[in-house]
C-alpha cells in the first residue's frame, strides 16, 4: 500500500511547507503551523485507535503537549516528524491495557434470521466509522488519495487492530505513510533492524489471518459503481426486496454494532428486513463519506435517525451494509441532524 515516489516527494514538500521550512516559506504562528498537520494526524490516530472519538482525543492531546513543548522545539527534525513522535507516543499509552476493537464477523460466526438481536456490547468493543474529511488529507495525486481512502477501509482497519500496538505504528508509517525505516527508528527510539523485523512480524499476522486489505488495488468510485449506489438508495428507500435483491451481492454481508449479531448471504439479510428489520420501511438515505466508502444516515419513516450505513461494493454489487447504531454520538460527527425533515438537496453521487 506505499505510495509511489512522486507522491512520496509531493507529501514531503507539503509537509516542508506546513512545517515553515519549503524555500520561501514563513514561519507562521505556531497554533497555525500545528493545525495545518490535524488532519493527516487524525487518519494516523485513528488507524491506530479504530475509534473516530479516540482518534480526536489523541490529536487534541497531542496538540496539547506540541503547544506546552514548542518553544522547546529545536528542529533537529521536521515539525511534522516531531508531531508524529508526540501522537504515537499518545496512541501507545491509549493502548496499554486496552482489548482491541473488533467488529462484529471478527467476533463469531455469522448468525441466522432467528437469532434473537441480544444486548448491545460497549463502545470500546467496535470499531468506528470515521468522516472522510476528518482523516483524508487533500492530495494532488489521484493515486495517493486512492491509496490513503483503502488504508482506512473499515477491514483495512480491523485487520491493523491484530497487531501489537508498535507493529501497528511501523506497519502505518512504513506502508501506509511511506516513511524510510530510518525514520521510523529515529521516531520510536529503536533501530532499523528493529523497524524492519517489526515490519516483518507485521506483514505474517495479516497474512496469516486471510486478510489482505492491505495489498489491495483501490478502486475509483466510477460511473457504474455511483449507478450501483443510487440503485441501492431507490431499493432500500422503496423497501422494494426484488430491487435490492438485484443490488445485493449473493454472499453480501449486514452487521449492526453494537450487536454482535451479524448476518451473511443476501437471502437472510432480506429475510432479516422483512422480519426483525422491517422498522426500515419507509426509510429516507442521506449521503456522507465515510473510511473511504460511500456511506448513508438512515432515518426512519418518523423522522428519527437510525444508523450509518458504510457500504462495500465489487463487481456490480453491494457486499457489505456495515450499520453503526450509535445516532446520538455518529451523527453529530457526520454533520448530520438528529432529525430528518426532508430531501438535503444531493445524490449519492455528490457525495462521492
Amino acid at each position: 500500500m506505499k505510495r509511489s515516489s512522486t507522491s512520496e516527494a509531493t507529501a514531503q514538500s507539503g509537509a516542508a511547507t506546513a512545517d515553515g521550512a519549503g524555500p520561501g516559506a514563513s514561519p507562521g504562528e505556531p497554533a497555525d503551523r500545528l493545525e495545518a498537520h490535524r488532519t493527516e494526524l487524525t487518519g494516523y490516530c485513528y488507524r491506530m485507535l479504530g475509534s473516530a472519538f479516540e482518534a480526536e482525543d489523541a490529536v487534541q492531546e497531542t496538540m496539547v503537549r506540541a503547544w506546552r513543548s514548542y518553544d522547546r522545539f529545536e528542529g533537529r527534525s521536521s515539525l511534522r516528524s516531531w508531531l508524529y513522535r508526540i501522537a504515537t507516543n499518545v496512541c501507545l499509552d491509549l493502548l496499554k491495557g486496552s482489548q482491541r476493537r473488533a467488529r462484529p464477523m471478527d467476533l463469531a460466526s455469522p448468525s441466522s434470521v432467528d437469532t434473537p438481536i441480544g444486548t448491545g456490547l460497549p463502545e470500546t468493543t467496535w470499531i468506528g466509522p470515521v468522516p472522510d474529511q476528518r482523516v483524508l488529507a487533500s492530495a494532488e495525486d489521484p493515486a495517493e488519495t486512492a491509496v490513503a481512502r483503502e488504508s482506512v477501509r473499515l477491514a483495512f482497519i480491523s485487520a491493523l487492530q491484530r497487531l501489537a500496538p508498535r507493529q501497528r505504528a511501523v506497519l502505518i508509517l512504513r506502508e501506509v505513510l511511506s516513511w524510510s525505516a530510518s525514520e521510523v527508528a529515529e521516531l520510536l527510539g529503536s533501530s532499523v533492524a528493529s523497524v524492519n523485523s517489526a515490519l516483518q512480524r507485521a506483514r505474517a499476522t495479516l497474512a496469516a489471518s486471510g486478510d489482505t486489505t492491505a495489498d489491495a488495488s483501490p478502486q475509483p468510485l466510477d460511473d457504474a459503481q455511483q449507478a450501483l449506489l443510487r440503485r441501492y438508495v431507490d431499493a432500500f428507500e422503496r423497501f422494494d426486496m426484488d430491487a435490492l435483491t438485484a443490488v445485493l451481492h449473493e454472499d453480501s454481508t449486514l452487521s449492526m454494532p453494537p450487536y454482535a449479531l451479524w448476518l451473511r448471504g443476501r437471502a437472510d439479510i432480506l429475510k432479516w428486513l422483512l422480519g426483525p428489520g422491517s422498522g426500515c420501511e419507509g426509510s429516507h438515505l442521506v449521503p456522507v463519506r465515510a473510511n473511504g466508502r460511500a456511506a448513508f444516515g438512515q432515518y426512519r419513516a418518523d423522522g428519527t435517525p437510525w444508523a450509518i450505513q458504510v457500504i462495500e461494493a465489487a463487481d456490480g454489487r453491494v457486499t457489505a451494509l456495515q450499520c453503526f447504531l450509535d445516532t446520538e454520538r455518529l451523527f453529530p460527527l457526520f454533520g448530520l441532524p438528529l432529525r430528518y425533515d426532508g430531501p438535503a438537496g444531493v445524490s449519492p453521487a455528490s457525495a462521492s
